[in-house]
């Protein structure tokens, strides 16, 4: 029985929309959007109002103007004569370089810490929860002016590897330690090289089915298979095999202690504030991923451990087969904010006179220029797009290894 105030039986009712739990969600959620889209309009036109009447106007032509300075640490072809899009795109790789590089290492730091950490041996642990305790509750910054400092005070320069009788050796006659940074050998592209890289990302995308294809079959049929050489079999073989088929495309480009009397030449300078950089993060962000790590490890029943010692696996096959994929799901959510960290807190480089884009767009273009809300507006797109990409592809991942319930 429908009364007069009822709607229609299979009406819609603008009430439905606030009411009805199926659509009161969907509802809340547009008048957010809609308030939000109202207040940047407002917040922009606002803007651009009190820009015009001081008469100045929003303006990227900049970006086309030469830079008129210098970038010693760089991935791409640069000189002061390049325009001012071509240096912040070299801020731009700088940046993601340190970041790929740091979020690497303070990956590797953080899960050794974490899983020692937990060992039996007392000395072992304490020793990482020294590492944890001391490097977490001490500022980053405080890090980078460390190591930096280290670095630029303790090492020598680089005369007393120059001349044809030097005072100190290159270790294994193709790495120089000095104040200015690492001295290392850098690659030289031959005819056929890319061949040879192409062979060497397959073999690591077949190491990885293999490893896959092994554990699906331990726990499918418990039927164990080796994992170590295969796996290096898989990775260097066929890599090593075309390299010398092609005839050895790749060469490498040593320093040279005999080319200048002032410095090395050749090869790949790795300077030392990106050096500096690169082991803070790293050593920082790595004590807080142990402790990550440690949560998820002690988030797994400790029954699970023990039944897998009791059909007879070794601790190392338990923790690598049974203990660290249930932990995984632990540990992925708070490391996506640990790698989103390392890649803002790169911005800190400026502090060591690294070329990131901070130091680029945000420091020296914004001064010469005075296009502070461009540059600003600019760095802001970047960071956001990269710590987005990172959220995005780590989301990818941690729905991979959650758990599946039937």
């Amino acid at each position: 029985m429908t009364t007069l105030t009822d709607p229609p039986q299979g009406s819609f009712h603008l009430s439905m929309l606030i009411n009805d739990t199926r659509y009161r969600s969907m509802t809340f959620q547009v008048i957010a959007f809609i308030l939000l889209s109202l207040s940047v309009g407002y917040l922009y036109s606002n803007l651009a109002a009190n820009l015009q009447a001081q008469g100045l106007r929003i303006d990227f032509s900049f970006l086309g103007a030469p830079a008129g300075y210098d970038i010693n640490q760089r991935l791409i072809e640069y000189t002061s004569q390049s325009t001012n899009a071509r240096a912040a795109i070299v801020g731009i790789l700088n940046t993601l370089l340190v970041a790929f590089l740091a979020c690497l290492m303070a990956t590797v730091f953080g899960v050794f810490a974490g899983v020692l950490r937990l060992s039996n041996n007392w000395l072992v642990s304490k020793i990482m929860a020294f590492y944890v305790e001391i490097f977490r509750n001490i500022p980053v910054l405080i890090w980078i002016l460390i190591i930096y400092g280290i670095m630029t005070v303790s090492m020598p320069g680089a005369r007393p590897y120059l001349g044809e009788n030097p005072e100190r050796e290159m270790l294994f006659g193709m790495f120089a330690f000095t104040n200015r940074g690492v001295y290392s050998p850098a690659p030289i592209w031959g005819e056929g090289s890319m061949v040879v890289v192409a062979v060497f990302i397959l073999s690591i995308i077949g190491t990885i089915g293999y490893r896959r294809y092994a554990t699906n079959l331990l726990y499918k049929t418990g039927q164990l298979l080796p994992m170590g050489w295969p796996s290096l079999v898989i990775l260097f073989v066929p890599t090593i095999v075309i390299f010398l088929l092609m005839g050895q495309p790749i060469g490498l480009d040593l320093p040279d202690p005999l080319a200048n009397r002032f410095n090395l030449r050749g090869g790949i300078q790795i300077g030392a504030p990106l050096i500096a950089i690169w082991f803070a993060l790293s050593i920082y962000t790595g004590a807080f991923i142990a402790e990550n790590v440690r949560a998820g490890i002690q988030a797994v029943s400790r029954g699970q451990t023990e039944a897998a010692s009791a059909l007879g696996l070794r601790s190392g096959r338990v923790m690598s087969l049974v203990v660290l994929p249930q932990a995984l799901r632990v540990i992925i959510p708070p490391l996506i904010s640990q790698y989103l960290n390392i890649t803002k807190n790169s911005s800190l480089a400026i502090l060591v006179g690294y070329a990131d884009v901070t130091a680029t767009l945000g420091g020296i273009t914004l001064n010469q220029t005075g296009r502070a809300i461009e540059c600003v507006v600019l760095m802001m797109l970047f960071y956001l797009t990269i710590s987005l990409l990172i959220s995005a592809v780590m989301n990818v991942y941690n729905n991979s290894v959650k758990l599946k319930e039937r």
